[in-house]
């Protein structure tokens, strides 16, 4: 993992095209301000894991399905 100290305001860069920005620091809360293309998914991580989560059980229910359906030989 890299770390790095930003201030307000400050940037970093990923690859080509994603700029994180820090919008704001208060407290023990940091904001910030993602700029990527539309093609690339930003999420925060919970939300990353309950699409994940979705995703593995639509799966699980499709194949269920799928061998239901399939005839018995």
């Amino acid at each position: 993992m890299l770390v790095l100290s930003r201030q307000r305001d400050e940037s970093i860069i990923i690859g080509d095209n994603i700029v994180i920005t820090i919008v704001d620091i208060r407290g023990d809360k940091v904001r910030l301000g993602i700029e990527a293309p539309k093609e690339v998914p930003v999420h925060r991580q919970e939300v990353y894991e309950a699409i994940q989560r979705e995703r593995i059980q639509s799966e699980s229910g499709e194949k269920v399905a799928d061998d239901s359906a399939s005839p018995s030989t």
